[in-house]
């Protein structure tokens, strides 16, 4: 931590006691008369540190709150313009110039399960920025991360609406590839893992990483053989322009479709010839809310309407990032522990929740952590962020994406 960060260490205590029982419980709150020292980063953003003592000791934490009534506050995805890439958050928040921030959803690291085949650094969940659907989710089989608290899956996101407004909620992708012979259901967008035996669409915001990991393992084992039988088209101006046997890779083209079949989706593109006229179509859809999203990412839910979910590990403790919704999705939280108490454990995700809503929140929504565990600010007058926590790599990791906090004046 910085000398500066330290010197606006909050006096905010939050005390969470852990029992084989119970799992972690709070036991106590904010003390009576405690000085909250925070600093403003902009109007409506405020940096706040704070401790959280468990039964383990101490873990210093991050935190940013974010008044999303305040019409000269944003927040929207940071991401390495390109959904198959990755770079440090730092190096996101500048590139964007976003004020503040932390790390977002899992991603597809090191493919040690498949020789030769790249990682794509893409992330789990789906993705939005700037009202634009960058991405769908994996198959729950072929997530990284954690395991997931029961009833939660892949599609979870946390997002603000159109309405400005934070809220959990689950993005499906609805899509289709029409010919003059039918319509054939779109099982994926720019994903790195397709469902087998379906047909996935690649767009210019995919990158130029290869095509192939997307045909790799199974629905329900990420480790399994890369399929054998796979099948490439290329869409432009409404029409086939090239066909291959493999997944290929390199950049593609605005205006440019590649549809990647595995399977029984493979045989379905093999029937569409060059010249054939094709149309793609494919979208988001929210599971509940029914609100566009100007911006989600992904990860799982810990706190629904106050009470933390169950299911959720009380027993394994971590370095984490989280999100929470407070004041009726009017006020945002994003909490970033220090990677410096590693040594004390972390926290587990019962007690991550347990400290989302004892800081106000009603939601809570659990992102990357351990080494991807980032936040940055940037305070007034400086031309760059600052990582506000030490990760506990050492350094920044590179990660696939994050949630940014912009100024709008």
């Amino acid at each position: 931590m910085t000398r500066r960060s330290r010197r606006f260490r909050t006096a905010l205590t939050v005390l969470v006691a852990w029992s084989a029982l119970t799992g972690a419980a709070l036991v106590g709150a904010v003390p009576a008369g405690a000085a909250s020292k925070t600093r403003a980063i902009t109007p409506g953003v405020r940096y706040s540190t704070l401790d959280i003592r468990t039964a383990r000791g101490v873990m210093h934490a991050h935190l940013l709150t974010v008044d999303l009534r305040d019409p000269r506050v944003g927040v929207d995805l940071l991401h390495p313009r390109a959904v198959a890439a990755r770079a440090t958050v730092s190096r996101l928040a500048d590139a964007q110039g976003a004020l503040a921030g932390v790390n977002g959803d899992f991603f597809n690291v090191a493919e040690t399960q498949h020789p030769g085949v790249e990682a794509t650094g893409a992330a789990v969940g789906p993705a939005v920025a700037n009202g634009r659907a960058l991405k769908s989710a994996v198959p729950r089989g072929q997530r990284f991360g954690p395991a997931l608290p029961p009833g939660a899956g892949t599609e979870e996101v946390l997002g603000v609406g159109t309405d400005r407004r934070a809220r959990l909620d689950r993005l499906h992708l609805t899509g289709s590839v029409t010919t003059e012979a039918g319509r054939l259901p779109l099982g994926g967008l720019n994903q790195y893992a397709l469902r087998q035996g379906s047909i996935g669409a690649y767009t210019s915001a995919w990158g130029s990483a290869s095509r192939v990991r997307p045909t790799c393992g199974t629905d329900s084992h990420r480790g399994a053989p890369c399929s054998r039988d796979t099948f490439e088209v290329t869409v432009r101006g409404g029409r086939v322009v090239a066909r291959a046997a493999r997944p290929g890779r390199g950049p593609i083209p605005r205006g440019t479709t590649v549809l990647v079949g595995r399977e029984a989706g493979a045989h379905r593109l093999r029937t569409l010839v060059r010249g054939r006229q094709v149309q793609v179509q494919h979208r988001l859809v929210a599971g509940s809310s029914g609100v566009p999203y100007r911006f989600a990412v992904g990860g799982f839910p810990l706190l629904r309407h106050g009470t933390a979910l169950s299911g959720l590990d009380a027993a394994t403790t971590a370095v984490r990032t989280a999100a929470g919704v407070a004041d009726g999705g009017h006020r945002l939280l994003l909490l970033a522990l220090d990677g410096s108490d590693a040594r004390h454990g972390g926290l587990t995700l019962f007690e991550l929740a347990s400290v989302l809503r004892t800081l106000g929140a009603t939601d809570g929504f659990n992102l990357d952590g351990g080494t991807s565990t980032t936040l940055v600010t940037r305070l007034p007058g400086a031309h760059r962020v600052t990582v506000r926590n030490h990760p506990s790599g050492g350094a920044e990791r590179p990660v696939a994406d994050g949630i940014g906090v912009f100024s709008r004046r």
